[in-house]
Order: C-alpha cells, then structure tokens, then sequence
C-alpha cells in the first residue's frame, strides 16, 4: 500500500484549527522504485502490462455518457487457465505501480497459487482520474470519490476481465490489500461475494470509526513501540514537547530551535511550533508503522528494526531542555537522513513520495473519518482531544462537505459481520493501525491471524532473509485459506457440472 495508508486527519487532531492534510496514520503506502534484482530493502523488478478499462463516473446513477479512463496492472507469467486463480489488489490511496512494487507477497505466491496478478487503481489516484486535472478542483466533482463507488469500478473490471480474457471466466478470485486497501479487500468480500470467493485484509483498520473503538489506541500502541525499544525512550518523548513550548517563548528560543533542530525554514510565530510538533508526532507514528527487521525505503530510507536506532539517542529525559532536544534532533535524523543527503529537515514533509494526499483528504472528511485522541498518560504524546465539531469545520472551509461519522458503520457493519465469510483479517502488534483491526477470530471462516514482531502489512512484502518466523508463519497459514478457497471453488463447480 502506501504512504501509512487511510485515515482521519491526524494532522487536524494535532494542530487545531490548521488546514485538513492526510493524516499521518494512513499514508502508509509509498513508493519504492524499481530494481533489476532481489535487494536487502525488499524490491525486486515487477513485470507487468498496463490496461485500461472505461468505468462509469457514477455507477449508481444512470448518466451513461460520464466516463473515466480506469487503468490496471496485469502479470500473468505464472497463471494456468486449468485450475488457475486470479488475486486481484484493491488498490487505495495513491498511484498504483506504488502498490504493485510494494506487494511483494502476491508475485511470491503466484507460482504456487497459479494466479494471475491485478492491480487495480483506485478512482481519483495516480492516473485515474474521473475529471483528469479538474478532478479537484471543484467539490461537485468529488461526489463521486467514495469507497462504494471504488468497490463498484473493482466489480465491473473483474467482470471485463472474465468477459475479455480466454481461460479467465471460470476461475476465482481473491481480493488482497493492505491499510485502506485492505479494508477494501474486506468491504469487496462483504459487498461483492458473489464476484470474489475470499479476501486478505492485511492491516486494515474497519473497526477505527464512530465508538467501536477507543480513540487512544492507536497513539498508545505507537507508545508502546517505543517503550519496548529501549530504556526511558517514551518518556523521553513525552518530557520534548514541555521542553520545545519553553524554548517556544522567546524570540531567541524560537532561533535557537531553528538552528539546532537544523529546519529548513526558521519557525518565527506560534503557529510553526505547533506545526513544528504535529510533524515530530507524525515521524513518530511513521515509524511505528515502518518498523522492519530490515534495511528499507518504504517512507524514507531507514534500517532494520529503526526504533531501536532512534532510541539509542533517548535514554535519558532528565537532561537539560538544549541538551534533550539535541537527542530528539539527532533521533529524528534516523528517520530523515539515514541516507547522508538532506542538508536540513523539511518540517512539511515526512516522506519521500507523494501519494494522493488530496483525495485521502477529501475522504477523511467524508465518510473515512476515524477519531484519534491523547492523554499524555497512556501515550507520549502533548494531551489532545477528539473534536468531532472542530473537525467538521475543517473539513468545511477546505472542501466545503461535512463528515458523515456514522456512515461506514451503517455501510459495512461495523462489528455486526459475522453472516459473511472467507476474510483473512491480518495485523501486526507492532502496527498502530491494529488497534481499530480485527484481532480475534470471528468464525470459522472470519479469521484473524496476528503477527507479534509486525508492521504494518509486513505480511504484505516480499519475502526477505531477515522475515521474523512469525511472518513466514502467517503467510503459510494466509496461503493454506485460499488454497481451500479455491479448492472449494472448483468443487462447486464440478458440483454443477
């Protein structure tokens, strides 16, 4: 997936009244290019052919002549059309060759699986633009910018594909995704059965809405993951953000901040320390998302296992206010030069792709809208409230539309799913996001599979030398369900036959 794939906006919870940007949390998919060969950070070369499909502006209208260009990846190389399989990735926030380089999983099991692989974009990400480049430009445009209407593009493309391919028509198929791509996969199983036998929704937060979860959890789990990489790091976070409002009240404080924090621009006023804070939290959450066993540049350039690095540098929250900063400062380098090549910290930037953070915006203030809070007790964070009302009059004054926070709960179920089937829920410990997943087996057939020393979709990546046992566990135990899916998919149809 991408940049820390999906949800509220973070960046709103953490600085009032500030303009709506994707929040931290979901955009967590991004970029990796490509490599001629299998690489430590996890790439291998992907080949694939490129398509596209018209799709309907509004499926659920009947404005025949609205039509946009939907584009899609196939690779085929290790599909049988005998008793072959199609894994279709339910693409989300950003553009899709994104997702097809990071989802190093699927080109693993295609061989054993038989499967053909596709990739499909989500509407209004990378190239598939329903209004090309007025698509944001005018808030009429984005009615059509829902996950309902993405779920019927996937349909209607899987349709094309049986219909369009010789050897296709008869075979299965599973939808896979990971963070908002993977609350997808779920949603597609849910809404679609009958055009999908199974999905793996890897990391995907369905339940983050309305109260079915505690607004903390996902702050806390980020704490936790620092707590556990080394002595006295949380709390040494928790004692920065007094010790930068202190320097914050002097003009001088305000310069000394700027030069030993090494910022590309000086902060000069309140409102860029409160900028300057949203983007420290935000590196904090990023890397609890990314924390791999492995070298990697899924965000940024980092190494394995980088918050155990970035809590070498924060051991001791009793040093002096300069001298605790210069430790956060040298903490947040991790992060932002691992590589050697930035010559000061951008505080509006915290990874290196841009993936779609207009239209991930446009969602969270529609119906993706997923309540974040802290206490400062339970988490290192500075203490925030969930302002519902504050919220909506951000999302007014940028895009002039109010959340719906009860929307996707009446949509998909909320926790009331247990009447569907074959959907492998899949979250890593370490992975904030897993704080709003399902992390207990439903039925037989609704099951969740946890990975103690996960990331977020770690399961999702391409096998690699330095995958935890418990990962390579959890992608056996993922491969065993859709075999049986696709067994029992063929012996229905022998059933009818």
């Amino acid at each position: 997936m991408e940049r820390p794939t999906v949800l509220l906006l973070l960046l709103a919870f953490l600085t009032p009244g500030a303009a709506i940007r994707v929040p931290p949390a979901m955009k967590a998919l991004s970029s990796l290019r490509w490599s001629n060969s299998f690489t430590s950070r996890g790439t291998v070369a992907k080949k694939y052919s490129i398509h596209y499909i018209q799709q309907k502006v509004n499926h659920f209208g009947f404005d025949a002549d609205k039509t946009f260009k939907q584009r899609y990846l196939i690779a085929d190389e290790h599909w049988k059309k005998n008793g072959g399989s199609i894994l279709f990735y339910t693409g989300n926030e950003g553009d899709i060759t994104w997702f097809c380089n990071n989802t190093g999983f699927m080109w693993d099991v295609a061989a054993q699986l038989k499967a053909m692989l596709v990739f499909a974009e989500h509407r209004y990400y990378g190239e598939s633009l329903p209004f090309g480049n007025k698509s944001f430009t005018d808030s009429r445009h984005l009615d059509f910018l829902t996950s309902e209407q993405a779920l019927a593009d996937f349909a209607v493309l899987i349709k094309h594909l049986k219909k369009t391919i010789p050897g296709a028509k008869n075979q299965p198929v599973i939808a896979i995704g990971g963070s908002y791509g993977g609350m997808l996969a779920a949603w597609f199983r849910m809404k679609y059965p009958h055009i999908v036998v199974g999905a793996l929704a890897a990391s995907a937060p369905i339940w983050h809405f309305g109260n079915l979860v505690p607004c903390g959890v996902f702050m806390e789990i980020v704490t936790k993951d620092f707590k556990r990489s080394g002595p006295n790091c949380s709390e040494t976070i928790r004692s920065s953000w007094d010790a930068i409002n202190r320097f914050a009240r002097t003009g001088a404080g305000l310069r000394w901040l700027s030069e030993n924090l090494d910022l590309c621009t000086a902060l000069t006023n309140t409102q860029d320390v409160q900028h300057l804070k949203a983007w420290i939290s935000e590196t904090w959450i990023n890397l609890a998302m990314v924390d791999y066993p492995y070298e990697s540049d899924f965000l940024q350039p980092l190494p394995a296992w980088p918050i155990k690095v970035v809590c070498q540098y924060l051991k001791n929250p009793s040093v002096s206010d300069a001298q605790l900063l210069q430790n956060i400062f040298q903490a947040l380098n991790v992060y932002y030069n691992y590589s050697g090549q930035a010559s000061c910290l951008n505080i509006s930037e915290t990874t290196t792709s841009s993936l779609g953070t207009q239209g991930w915006s446009y969602q969270a203030c529609t119906e993706m809208v997923m309540p974040f809070c802290t206490n400062g007790i339970d988490d290192m964070f500075e203490p925030h409230s969930w302002n519902l009302r504050e919220f909506s009059e951000d999302c007014f004054k940028q895009w002039g539309v109010r959340p719906r926070p009860a929307w996707i709960i009446t949509m998909y179920g909320g926790k009331n799913i247990s009447s569907h089937t074959n959907i492998i829920f899949s979250n890593g410990e370490l992975d904030p996001w897993s704080g709003g997943g399902v992390t207990k087996d439903i039925t037989d057939t609704l099951v969740a599979i946890t990975i103690p020393e996960g990331a977020h979709h770690l399961d999702l990546r391409a096998r690699n030398a330095f995958d935890p046992t418990t990962v390579l566990l959890a992608r056996s135990l993922e491969v065993r369900h859709m075999k049986q899916w696709i067994r029992d998919f063929y012996a229905n149809q022998r059933k009818k036959h």
